[in-house]
């Protein structure tokens, strides 16, 4: 497999289709690909599944694509901050679908489709609404519940730097969701900082590997 390196953001999204289930990183805004987002609300995608950490902030990134209608469903971890008004007052008339689901169970439902596990036993959320009319077993003393991976159509990510083949290095807490988020979805497409040619990145200071990343673009210069 061969990364695409594209010129611009849209022509990086081009191809998503109505219905997709789209993950997008970023804890909070830290690592999100705000460019990429921007590129998909220009594409028009409707109908869209996302998974993300939280369901957008301020005005800005997943707030924007939630705020031009394009998203049917949100799966997160944090639907509520001081500046999600975009997501509350979507979800109080009615206009957007909800599915929590706790942080770490997020990772791993990810992690999860990526490594081709079909199902898992978790602890976290039992006897709670998160995990209503979920089956349930007892292991060695203790329950836990079935939980299934979480596949994408696309992955949106960011990261700090890639080479050529689409090797990416990310900085610090910017990194959050974009390693299993990139082994989740069936195209990956990576916003960074900086490209530099295959060989200049140091080969154990890659966390995602080249063959999971199909396009990869450099972020617009900020002023």
């Amino acid at each position: 497999m061969t990364t695409l390196l594209c010129d611009h953001a849209d022509e990086a999204v081009s191809g998503i289709e109505d219905g997709s289930t789209v993950l997008v990183g970023g804890f909070g805004m830290a690592g999100m690909p705000v460019d990429l987002i921007d590129a998909l609300i220009r594409q028009g995608a409707k109908d869209l599944t996302v998974v993300s950490n939280n369901a957008g902030n301020g005005d800005t990134g997943l707030a924007a694509l939630l705020a031009k209608g394009r998203v049917r469903k949100v799966i997160c971890s944090f639907p509520r901050q001081a500046d999600s008004w975009v997501f509350d007052d979507l979800y109080r008339t009615g206009r957007i679908e909800l599915e929590v689901v706790p942080q770490g169970n997020l990772a791993e439902r990810m992690r999860a489709a990526g490594a081709g596990i079909g199902a898992f036993f978790c602890p976290t959320g039992v006897g709670t609404l998160l995990t209503e009319g979920k089956e349930t077993r007892e292991i060695d003393g203790r329950t836990y519940v079935l939980e299934y991976p979480i596949k994408g159509d696309v992955a949106l990510i960011g990261a700090h730097r890639a080479d050529r083949m689409g090797n990416l290095v990310y900085r610090k807490t910017a990194r959050n969701f974009g390693p299993v988020m990139a082994t989740a979805a069936t195209t990956v497409i990576a916003q960074v900082r900086e490209i530099v040619e295959t060989g200049d990145l140091d080969p154990e200071t890659v966390v995602t590997p080249g063959i999971y990343v199909d396009r990869v673009v450099k972020e617009a210069d900020r002023a």
